[in-house]
C-alpha cells in the first residue's frame, strides 16, 4: 500500500511538472501571412455579431411574454450555449492572428478542449430535444402544454448540459493520463483532440478509442431523435387536408431543421475528412465553419424566420428611438 500510494504521489509530481513545462504552439492560418490581417477584421466581425445575436436573442425571449414557450425556452439555452462556445475558441483565434508568439500553455490547451467539448456535445442533444418538441407541436398539438411541461424541459436542457460535462470530464481525464514534452506544434487554431494526442509520447489507444465511441454513440444517438422525429412530423404534415397547415406547420420547423443541417453537416464532413497533409486546409476551413460561423448563424436563423422575434427586435428599436428623441 505505502508503495502504491508513493506510485501515486510521484505520478501527481510528474504530472504538475508536465503541465508546467509543456507547451503548444497553434499554427493556425500562418502560412498565409498576407491574410493575417484580413482574417483578424473577418473573425472579429463574425464574433461581434455572434455575441450581440446569442446575446440579444436571450435578451429578446426574456422580455416578450409571447415568447415564453417551450420551444424558445430552448432556444435560449442554444443561444447560451453558442455564445460560450464562439468565445471559448474565437479570442484565442483572434490573437494568434496580430502576435508572433501564437504559443498556448497545456492548462490553457487542455481547459480550451474541456469547454470547447461541454458545449460542442451540450448543442448536438440540445437540438435532439428541439426536434422532439417540433414533433410533439405538429403531431400531438392538443396535448403540446401538457407533454412538454416546464419539468419536462428543464429535465431535457438539464440532461444535455449534465451528459456534455461528463463526456468532457471523461475525454480530459484520459488526455491527463498522457505524457508531453516541450513545445508542441499543432497545425490547427484550436486545440482538438485528434491533434493533442498526436503530441503525446505514450499509446494514446485508449483515448482515442473512447472519444471514438462517445462521438459516435453521440452522433447516432442525436440524429435518430431527430430524424425520427421529422419522419412522424412529415407524416402528419401530408395528412392535413388543407394547404396553409401544411405550410404553417413546415414554416414552424424549417429554421430548426436548416440549423440541424449546417450542424451535423459539418461535423459529418469532418468525420470523412482524412487525416492526410492534402486535407488540412478543409479541415481548418470545416473547423472554423462549426466553432466560429454557425455560433453567428443559428440566432440569424431563427430571428429571420421569425415574426414574434422580429416583432419585438422592431418594438425595441422603436422604443430606443423614441429614448433618443426625448
Amino acid at each position: 500500500f505505502r508503495n502504491s500510494s508513493s506510485n501515486n504521489r510521484e505520478k501527481k509530481k510528474n504530472q504538475e511538472n508536465q503541465s508546467a513545462d509543456v507547451t503548444f504552439i497553434l499554427l493556425g492560418f500562418s502560412e498565409y501571412p498576407e491574410l493575417q490581417v484580413p482574417l483578424f477584421l473577418l473573425f472579429l466581425a463574425i464574433y461581434t455579431v455572434t455575441v450581440l445575436g446569442n446575446l440579444g436573442m436571450i435578451m429578446v425571449i426574456k422580455i416578450n411574454p409571447k415568447l415564453h414557450t417551450p420551444m424558445y425556452y430552448f432556444l435560449s439555452h442554444l443561444s447560451f450555449v453558442d455564445f460560450c462556445y464562439s468565445t471559448v475558441v474565437t479570442p484565442k483565434l483572434l490573437e494568434n492572428l496580430v502576435v508572433e508568439d501564437r504559443t498556448i500553455s497545456f492548462t490553457g490547451c487542455i481547459m480550451q478542449f474541456f469547454f470547447a467539448c461541454v458545449f460542442v456535445v451540450t448543442e448536438t442533444f440540445m437540438l435532439a430535444a428541439m426536434a422532439y418538441d417540433r414533433f410533439v407541436a405538429v403531431c400531438n398539438p392538443l396535448l403540446y402544454t401538457v407533454v412538454m411541461s416546464q419539468k419536462l424541459c428543464s429535465l431535457l436542457v438539464g440532461a444535455s448540459y449534465s451528459w456534455g460535462i461528463a463526456c468532457s470530464l471523461t475525454f480530459t481525464y484520459f488526455l491527463l493520463e498522457l505524457s508531453f514534452r516541450g513545445n508542441n506544434i499543432i497545425n490547427n487554431f484550436v486545440c482538438e483532440h485528434a491533434a493533442i494526442v498526436s503530441m503525446s509520447c505514450s499509446d494514446p489507444y485508449i483515448s482515442q478509442k473512447i472519444i471514438l465511441v462517445s462521438a459516435t454513440f453521440n452522433e447516432i444517438s442525436s440524429l435518430m431523435v431527430i430524424l425520427t422525429s421529422y419522419v412522424f412530423i412529415f407524416i402528419t404534415v401530408m395528412k392535413m387536408p388543407s394547404t396553409g397547415g401544411r405550410h404553417k406547420a413546415f414554416s414552424t420547423c424549417a429554421s430548426h431543421l436548416t440549423a440541424i443541417t449546417i450542424f451535423h453537416g459539418t461535423i459529418l464532413f469532418l468525420y470523412c475528412v482524412p487525416n492526410s497533409r492534402n486535407s488540412w486546409l478543409m479541415v481548418k476551413v470545416a473547423s472554423v465553419f462549426y466553432t466560429v460561423v454557425i455560433p453567428m448563424l443559428n440566432p440569424l436563423i431563427y430571428s429571420l424566420r421569425n415574426k414574434d422575434v422580429k416583432e419585438t427586435v422592431k418594438n425595441l428599436s422603436h422604443l430606443k428611438c423614441g429614448i433618443f428623441e426625448v
